[in-house]
């Protein structure tokens, strides 16, 4: 067999479909970013706030899900930050009620929409003095957005 007939061989050969965290652990391996520290931790904060929360890569970067919809997905794309975008999955569900999702008591949240907020983090001090105000932040979208 040449060279050439085995290079096509072993590439007809589909590699195992990667799970959600083996996705993110792989992406994150393979990051290149300032703040790679920071949205290490920040993962970190985020999956120890619910045993339930999933994650996988969407918008190429980690994504966070409840109930497996996408709630909290990081936004890497800032120069000397990044992003925590909460929102509420792909499907667009009706408000609960006018108005914003829940009534932000940790100041944490940049509102872009009813439905959609960000966070913003810059360095690792930012990360924490965010720490605790984030836990809660992302607890209770998640209690907001369930069905």
């Amino acid at each position: 067999m040449t060279a050439s007939k085995k290079t096509s061989k072993t590439a007809d050969k589909k590699s195992p479909k990667l799970s959600g965290t083996e996705q993110v652990v792989q992406f994150l391996e393979n990051l290149e970013h300032p703040l790679k520290q920071e949205i290490e931790e920040v993962r970190k904060i985020i999956l120890g706030t619910n045993g339930h929360i999933t994650e996988h890569i969407k918008w190429n970067a980690p994504s966070f899900c409840y109930q497996q919809e996408d709630r909290v997905t990081m936004n890497l794309q800032g120069k000397g930050f990044f992003r925590l975008v909460f929102h509420c999955g792909a499907k667009k569900k009706e408000p609960a009620s006018e108005g914003r999702l829940l009534d932000d008591t940790t100041g944490l949240l940049d509102w872009v929409a009813d439905d959609r907020a960000v966070v913003k983090i810059t360095d690792m001090s930012d990360v924490e003095s965010k720490k605790d105000r984030l836990v809660e932040v992302v607890t209770r979208w998640l209690e907001a957005t369930s069905s």
